[in-house]
Parts: structure tokens; sequence; C-alpha cells
């Protein structure tokens, strides 16, 4: 999947280096309820056994094939909103030096195609902090609506105890008959 600045491929052990780079900031990791990496080797567990799966890739600059973030869709079963069997629930994050550069927002479209297109999802699901109002910029940008809902993520690194707004995006009809 690509755009003319980006593409998503899968991660590759040897982005351990480039993905220490961006997590550890600690601006980045906790807007998404991760703590900050403290080394390549947390990194490179991380590419190993959290980004080790068909539905996670990293962001990556075309020019340069440099890493400069990660978008995932999670299964019903690993959502932490509570969805059906015919949808997804979309994340992302992006490394500060690319934030409000448009690039999440470029990622997020290539994906909800693919979830759309290639996967057949019904409905993408997605949630965002209050306090990280960016996020919830790009998911509207992107078509999403604020569904009302609050939701309490127990098993982040932080903010647990802080609620998340959710959100969500119904697959265009194509067929009024579906």
């Amino acid at each position: 999947m690509e755009t003319e600045q980006i593409l998503l491929r899968p991660w590759r052990e040897e982005d351990a280096e480039g993905l220490y780079r961006l997590a550890s900031d600690p601006e980045v990791g906790p807007r998404a309820g991760w703590s900050p990496h403290r080394n390549i080797g947390e990194s490179r567990e991380v590419i190993r056994t959290i980004f080790a799966n068909d539905h996670t890739w990293a962001i990556v600059r075309k020019a340069s094939d440099e890493p400069i973030g990660c978008i995932c869709y999670y299964l019903p079963s690993e959502s932490n909103i509570g969805i059906g069997p015919h949808n997804a629930e979309v994340g992302y994050w992006v490394g500060r030096p690319w934030w409000n550069q448009g690039i999440a927002t470029e990622a997020l479209r290539l994906i909800i195609d693919y979830c759309f297109i290639e996967k057949g999802f019904h409905t993408l699901w997605a949630d965002y902090r209050p306090d990280n109002p960016a996020s919830g910029r790009v998911l509207q940008k992107c078509g999403f609506r604020d569904t009302g809902r609050q939701n309490l993520i127990s098993h982040l690194a932080i903010g647990a105890d802080r609620p998340v707004k959710v959100m969500r995006l119904d697959r265009p009809s194509t067929n009024h008959m579906e």
C-alpha cells in the first residue's frame, strides 16, 4: 500500500534502531498508551512480538525507506472497544518530526481502503485520548464520527485510568441491496 510520499510495509528487525529513535521520545508513546522505549533491544523485541503479524505495518518514507510511524488494525478478539465479527479497530502513531504533515491521515486512508475493499470489514472503530486532539482530527478527516461513547483501556501501560473517545466509520454502501 502506498501513496506518492509513503508506503506501508511489514516491520523488519533491522528497523529496530529507527523504531527506537521514534519510540524513545517521551511525547510519542504516552499519547498512545505505551511507555517510551528504553533501548534498541526493547524496540527489536516489540518488532518481533507485537508488530509481527499480518495487520501491523511500518509507515515508511518512500524516499529513504525510513520508518516514521506505525499503523494497524485489530481483529475483534484484539480490540479494546468490544466490536462485532465483521469489524476492525484501527490504530496508528507517527514520530514527532512528522506531526502535522498529513502523514497519519495519508496512512489511515490507505488502511481504511484496505480494510473495506480487501478485508471486507463492515465498520471500522478507533479511539483517541481527549488530551490528544490531533489524533481525533485525523480520524475526522478520514470520515470517522464520534459515537458519544468513552472507554477505558485496562491493558495500557500509561493512562489505563483515563477514558478515550470512541469513533466509528461504516463501510460506504456500493449496493443499496446489501
